[in-house]
């Protein structure tokens, strides 16, 4: 009788860390051609980057190079915004042909009926601990009268951020437990590390002087990196509208269709979306936020909640369109995090929003953007053009492109 072969053991060999976690470029070649070694597989595009590596520590651990995303420009886009004012040339890294150019159609169309207006609705962000209690008297007690201890508190989590403002507290009692959403503003940066920390020590606390028996920092209320119905009315992020109205006269001209005919699709879309149980409603939301992101140094991972929006289609009393996206959870920064490295950096300064002070700004050119990849969407499903639109920009034909 045949023995079976033992399967072959796991490596255990840990990726090289190098002295001072390896960020100078000798030790990224190296630890980049230890990973080529054991892949067989060589890899020299991902060393062929122009970030020092002493620049991105505390982004990255293990680093071996850069990824390299094809970087498109659209536009001209004309906004009337609070803080965003003027025309913007919008970059946009992807690798989705047809994106950029459908982006493009939309804000060329938007730009000839006059520009978007946009404005910004709410701006904070949060973190939602759960705190947990011996019976539900007590959960409730402790829900009815912790904004009586709001400047204590205050004072505990604002101890730890030169920046992040705690606004207020929001408690949910769900049996014996309360989720508190710490609702903070947090200025030009994301914030979510500097606002956990400040709840974390607020917390601590809470547990100290009063019948909270412990805490769980993320009790699942704060939507970080989910698409969830909560974040619907707003609270965090940005929520952030951008609306135009479009004469019928430039939709036949740029876009090859009709008020009645945009509004029908919208319509059907609507139904389709309550069907498929959607959050939001929007046609390629998800799309323009991405590309955005990836060019200007955002957090990736919150497009998941950024992309929560609603679009809405219009007739007017004159017969033209009315068009707005409202995107309920942008959540976006000007600085920290991957703002100032890199081509990040250079791409917040082509729109005017890099450093302090242009994290709104910046909201209101995304939304704008939006609105422009929504509309010209809409009208390539409206008349059939979508296919042949991917089929002309988005199929790869190495020597068969123009």
């Amino acid at each position: 009788m045949s023995q079976k072969k033992p399967k072959p053991r796991p490596s255990l060999e840990l990726v090289p860390r190098y002295l001072r976690g390896g960020y100078d470029a000798e030790s990224v070649d190296r630890r980049r051609t230890w990973v080529e070694g054991r892949a067989e597989f060589e890899a020299p595009l991902i060393g062929a980057h122009a970030l020092e590596g002493h620049s991105i520590r505390g982004n990255v651990e293990n680093l071996i190079g850069a990824a390299q995303t094809p970087l498109g420009i659209a536009g001209p886009l004309l906004i009337d915004g609070t803080d965003a004012r003027g025309t913007f040339y919008v970059p946009m890294a992807t690798t989705e042909g047809a994106l950029v150019r459908s982006h493009e159609r939309g804000m060329v169309t938007l730009t000839r009926s006059g520009g978007v207006k946009t404005r910004i609705h709410t701006d904070e962000n949060r973190v939602s601990p759960v705190f947990l209690f011996d019976d539900i008297a007590a959960a409730a007690d402790f829900a009815a009268n912790l904004d009586e201890k709001l400047e204590p508190i205050r004072a505990e989590a604002e101890s730890s951020t030169r920046y992040g403002k705690l606004l207020r507290l929001e408690c949910h009692p769900i049996g014996r437990q309360v989720v508190v959403s710490f609702c903070f503003f947090t200025g030009d940066a994301h914030g979510m590390n500097m606002i956990a920390q400040a709840t974390d020590r607020a917390c601590g606390w809470i547990v100290a002087n009063t019948e909270a028996r412990h805490y769980q920092l993320f009790g699942g209320l704060e939507s970080e990196k989910r698409p969830t119905a909560l974040l619907l009315p707003g609270g965090k992020g940005k929520k952030v509208t951008a609306g135009a109205t479009i004469s019928r006269s430039l939709l036949r001209t740029y876009l090859h269709v009709s008020p009645t005919e945009l509004t029908e699709l919208w319509h059907h879309g609507v139904l389709g979306n309550i069907q498929a149980g959607s959050i939001g409603h929007g046609g390629q939301l998800a799309n323009g936020v991405t590309a955005i992101f990836i060019a200007c140094g955002q957090d990736v991972a919150n497009v998941a909640n950024s992309a929560v929006g609603i679009t809405d289609f219009e007739i007017t009393d004159q017969g033209d369109l009315h068009v707005s996206v409202t995107m309920a959870s942008l959540t976006v920064a000007t600085v920290g995090g991957g703002t100032a490295v890199g081509t990040g950096r250079e791409c917040l300064g082509l729109l005017g929003c890099e450093g302090t002070g242009k994290a709104r700004k910046f909201a209101e050119i995304i939304a704008a953007t939006l609105l422009a990849g929504e509309i010209s969407f809409a009208a390539a499903v409206a008349t059939g053009e979508f296919v042949a639109a991917h089929e002309r920009y988005g199929r790869n034909r190495p020597g068969k492109n123009t």
